[in-house]
C-alpha cells in the first residue's frame, strides 16, 4: 500500500496502537502477575535465591537483573540505531525486539527458581524486558515522523490511553483465569493446595496470553508504518559503531540548545525514580503491606494494579490539557512534586487502604508524566530529518537512568532488608528532577511550549 502523508488520522493512530499491543507486557508481566507469580516461588520465611554464585534477597535478586537487562538494552539502541539508519528500515528493528519481547513472555511458562532452571528462567525474563524497551527506541522515534508538533502530545497521550485500555481488558481475562480456573477447565480438585496448584497454572497461561497478544496486535502497526527507503548497503563494522558516533553529533548539538539540554537533564533525574517505582511498586506492596491471607494479598495486589491503570487513562488525558493550557515545563514540575510525596507516603503505609489511595494517585500521575515527558521532548528536538538519532539518545538516557535507579534501590533493600528505606531514597531525584526543571529556559515564540 501507498504511504500515508505526515498526520493522517490513520497514520497516527496505526502508530498508537502499538501501545495497545505492548502494553500488556508492562502490566501482566512487569507490574501485576508476573511479581505475585515470583514471590509465591518463595515458601514461608525463605525469601532467599542461590544464583550466580552469591544469594541474593529474592527481590533485590530480580532488581537487579532488571537493572543490567537496561544496561544492554542502552548500549544495544545506539548500535541498532546506526545500523537502522543506514539501512533505512527501522521497522524491521522495531519487529524483532517485539517477536524476542512475545517470546520471551511466553517461555516465562516454564520459569522456575530451581537450581537447574534458574538462568533459562532468568533468560526468558531479560528477553520479554528486552524485547518491550528495545522496540520503544524504534517506537518512540516515528513521533516527529508521523506527527506534526501541535498534534504529538495528544497522539502521545492517546497512545498511553490506548495502552491502558488494552493492557486492562487482557488482565481482567487473565485475573479471571487466576480467581476462576474452574471456569477455564483447570482441575481445581477438592483440597486448598490443588485450587492453589491450578491458580498457579493460571498465572503461567496467562504468561502465553501476553506474548500473543503483544504479536499479533503489533501486525496492524507494522502493517500502516513506513518502514523508509531500503539503502541496499551492507552493514560493516564502520557502520556498527555510526549509532555511538552519531549519539556524539546528538550531544554536540545539544551543546549548542539550552532548553533541551537543561531539560534532558531534568527528565534523567526524575525518570530515573518514576521508572524504578513502576518497576518495583508490586514488590513492595507484596512484602511491605499487611494483607491477611494469600489469597486477600493477591486480589488487593490485583484491584491495586487495575485502580492503577484506570486512572492512569483520565490523568493521560488531564496531563496533556494541562500542558496546553499551563505550558509542559509548569506541568512536569506539579507532576514530578506528587510524585515526591508519594515517596514520602509510601515510606509509611502498612495498611491495604494506605495502598490503594497511593495507587490511585499513583495512577494519576504515571501516564502522564510519560507521554508528556516523550512529547515534550519531540518538541524541543531542532528542524531535523534524523530523529532517530535524538529518540536513541533520549532512550540512552532513559535506561542508564534506570540502571543506577535500579542498582540504588536494590542495594539499599539487599543491605538493609527493607524495601521502605529504598523507596523513600527516591523522594532526592524527583526533588533535583523539579530543581533542574525550573532551570529549563522558556521560549514564548513557540506557542505550544507555553512554559
Amino acid at each position: 500500500m501507498a504511504e500515508l502523508q505526515k498526520g493522517s488520522k490513520k497514520l497516527l493512530n496505526a502508530w498508537a496502537f502499538y501501545d495497545w499491543a505492548n502494553s500488556v507486557y508492562t502490566l501482566t508481566i512487569a507490574s501485576s502477575i508476573f511479581p505475585i507469580f515470583y514471590s509465591a516461588l518463595f515458601s514461608g520465611d525463605s525469601k532467599t535465591v542461590m544464583a550466580f554464585g552469591f544469594e541474593f534477597k529474592s527481590t533485590a535478586l530480580i532488581t537487579f537483573v532488571t537493572a543490567f537487562t537496561f544496561l544492554v538494552v542502552a548500549f544495544t539502541s545506539p548500535i541498532l540505531s546506526g545500523i537502522a539508519d543506514y539501512v533505512g528500515n527501522k521497522k524491521n528493528f522495531m519487529k524483532f525486539f517485539c517477536y524476542v519481547g512475545g517470546l520471551g513472555c511466553i517461555g516465562l511458562y516454564w520459569f522456575s527458581i530451581e537450581p537447574g532452571r534458574i538462568y533459562l528462567s532468568l533468560l526468558f525474563y531479560f528477553m520479554g524486558l528486552i524485547g518491550y524497551w528495545g522496540s520503544l527506541v524504534f517506537y518512540n522515534s516515528y513521533l516527529p515522523d508521523i506527527a506534526f508538533k501541535e498534534q504529538q502530545d495528544a497522539i502521545s497521550a492517546k497512545g498511553f490511553s490506548l495502552g491502558y485500555l488494552g493492557s486492562v481488558l487482557l488482565l481482567i481475562i487473565n485475573l479471571a483465569m487466576v480467581m476462576k480456573p474452574e471456569w477455564f477447565g483447570f482441575d481445581i480438585g477438592t483440597t486448598e493446595e490443588e485450587l492453589n496448584t491450578a491458580k498457579f497454572e493460571a498465572m503461567k497461561i496467562a504468561f502465553i496470553t501476553v506474548g500473543l497478544w503483544w504479536i499479533l496486535f503489533s501486525q496492524y502497526t507494522f502493517y500502516i508504518l513506513p518502514k523508509g527507503s531500503s539503502s541496499g548497503h551492507k552493514v560493516t563494522r564502520a557502520i556498527i559503531f555510526d549509532g555511538f558516533r552519531e549519539l556524539r553529533q546528538v550531544w554536540k548539538q545539544l551543546k549548542q540548545n539550552l532548553r533541551l539540554k537543561r531539560y534532558l537533564y531534568a527528565f534523567f533525574v526524575f525518570s530515573m525514580a518514576v521508572q524504578t517505582i513502576m518497576l518495583v511498586a508490586v514488590y513492595f506492596g507484596e512484602e511491605e503491606i499487611s494483607w491477611g491471607t494469600d489469597g486477600e494479598k493477591t486480589m488487593g495486589l490485583i484491584v491495586s494494579i487495575l485502580v492503577i491503570q484506570l486512572v492512569a487513562i483520565v490523568g493521560a488525558i488531564l496531563t496533556s490539557r494541562a500542558s496546553a493550557k499551563f505550558g509542559n515545563i509548569k506541568t512536569l514540575i506539579a507532576v514530578n512534586f506528587i510524585w515526591m510525596t508519594l515517596c514520602f507516603y509510601a515510606y509509611f503505609m502498612k495498611t491495604p487502604m494506605q495502598f490503594y489511595i497511593a495507587a490511585s494517585l499513583v495512577g494519576l500521575v504515571m501516564g502522564g508524566i510519560q507521554s508528556l515527558a516523550r512529547s515534550t521532548y519531540s518538541k524541543f528536538l531542532p528542524e531535523t530529518d534524523d530523529t532517530t538519532s535524538f529518540f536513541s539518545f533520549y532512550d540512552v538516557a532513559e535506561k542508564v537512568g534506570i540502571v543506577i535507579g535500579m542498582i540504588i534501590y536494590g542495594t539499599i533493600d539487599q543491605i538493609t532488608g527493607s524495601m521502605r528505606n529504598a523507596i523513600l531514597f527516591l523522594f532526592l531525584f524527583f526533588l533535583v528532577g523539579i530543581l533542574l526543571l525550573f532551570r529549563v529556559p522558556k521560549d514564548r515564540k513557540n506557542e505550544f511550549l507555553k512554559n
